[in-house]
């Protein structure tokens, strides 16, 4: 029966299997999308679409009915029709339908933005509920780890860590720990101890990775020892640091599609960095540059030897990398600037391993991520 279905049916698929009941229905919602003979599918019906919608949500679990959707956005022109009201609410949301959403936004009509709004906050708060506590556990404790030092004031000192840590200096004889090495934490750690930016390709193919860096921008900004900052660029840059406390508002502040010009975007982050030592700046994008080829680099340069610690995602999505651009790619590794697609899940280690300065090409290799190697001879 598996195999009947996997086939379709037709003269040619040799199972002479005949379906019935919800094997028979199933079949026709599969048919719809991928019937080879297909003439109009489902055709330019919103009811129709809904549906089917609703059938297969009704007729096979929530990965595939996300799959289906996906293709069905491809394959089927559902994309406009998500436009409808009544359609939005048949739809099982995900990342996937958020970005295509985010690419419609001004599209959107007046009578469906309030049932766009409630699919892409569910969305979101899905994902917080997945990575928020993480993402902070992981980020203040890299910043207090950060904070200590090995040479703290007399008032600073942390007894129990530095008798461990000198334990073999032990003196019988005086019955006591002669402490070559003095472990302690400053007074607080300042009011801001790291600034963070997110800047984000809006380009069609980063989608995903756009809606899962918008809610890390809005968690990260609850940290108080951070300064978070998101800009999100195509041809023209927008900074949307000032809706962090709504990642809803933030992700529709964001314009899917467009071209690419990384260098005008670095440019305006590079005029907004205060501390460089103590910034990370996070470039998520596929390299794919419509700007000055030459003078991003050299920008990437320039902040490489101010201390700012850059690294590049080519997606920040549990996809893996899309097609980017290898030669830009290539150049910024030869810059020292890790360049690797990166999912969610292993997002908070990278950035608490980027606050503790570690060498983030190691921190990758160790995670089992592979890493965009410079070019020959750079």
């Amino acid at each position: 029966m598996r195999w009947r279905l996997i086939l379709g049916g037709g003269e040619a698929e040799g199972t002479g299997v005949e379906l019935s009941g919800v094997d028979l229905k199933r079949d026709a919602t599969l048919d719809a999308l991928y019937g080879e003979e297909r003439k109009g599918g489902l055709g330019g019906s919103s009811p129709r679409v809904a549906r089917w919608l609703g059938d297969i949500r009704g007729y096979f679990p929530a990965p595939v009915v996300q799959v289906m959707q996906r293709d069905a956005m491809e394959r089927l022109g559902l994309r406009q029709l998500l436009l409808e009201p009544e359609l939005l609410e048949s739809v099982q949301p995900d990342v996937h339908l958020v970005g295509a959403l985010l690419s419609l936004n001004q599209a959107i009509p007046e009578r469906s933005r309030e049932t766009a709004r409630a699919v892409v906050r569910t969305v979101v708060e899905e994902l917080e509920r997945r990575l928020a506590q993480p993402t902070r556990q992981a980020v203040s404790g890299a910043l207090h780890r950060a904070g200590r030092t090995s040479r703290p004031r007399a008032g600073d000192i942390d007894w129990n860590r530095t008798i461990l840590a000198n334990l073999r200096h032990y003196q019988p004889e005086h019955r006591t720990v002669v402490p070559e090495r003095l472990v302690g934490y400053g007074r607080r750690l300042p009011q801001v101890s790291r600034e963070v930016v997110l800047c984000l390709d809006q380009s069609g193919s980063m989608a995903s990775s756009v809606v899962y860096a918008g809610v890390f921008g809005a968690v990260l900004a609850s940290v108080r020892s951070l300064r978070t900052q998101v800009v999100a660029f195509d041809t023209a840059v927008v900074d949307l640091t000032e809706a962090l406390t709504d990642p809803v508002e933030l992700l529709f502040g964001v314009q899917l599609g467009g071209g690419t010009d990384i260098n005008a975007a670095l440019a305006y982050c590079q005029g907004r960095i205060d501390n460089p030592r103590d910034t990370i700046l996070v470039l998520v994008t596929d390299l794919f540059e419509g700007g000055d080829e030459e003078e991003m680099l050299r920008r990437v340069q320039a902040m490489v030897a101010s201390e700012v610690q850059v690294v590049c995602l080519l997606a920040l999505s549990d996809e893996g990398a899309p097609a980017y651009d290898h030669d830009n790619a290539a150049a910024l590794a030869a810059l020292g600037v890790p360049t690797f697609a990166c999912t969610p899940d292993q997002f908070p280690g990278l950035l608490a391993a980027a606050i503790q300065r570690e060498d983030l090409a190691g921190w990758a290799t160790g995670n089992g991520i592979v890493l965009t190697a410079p070019e020959e001879g750079g």
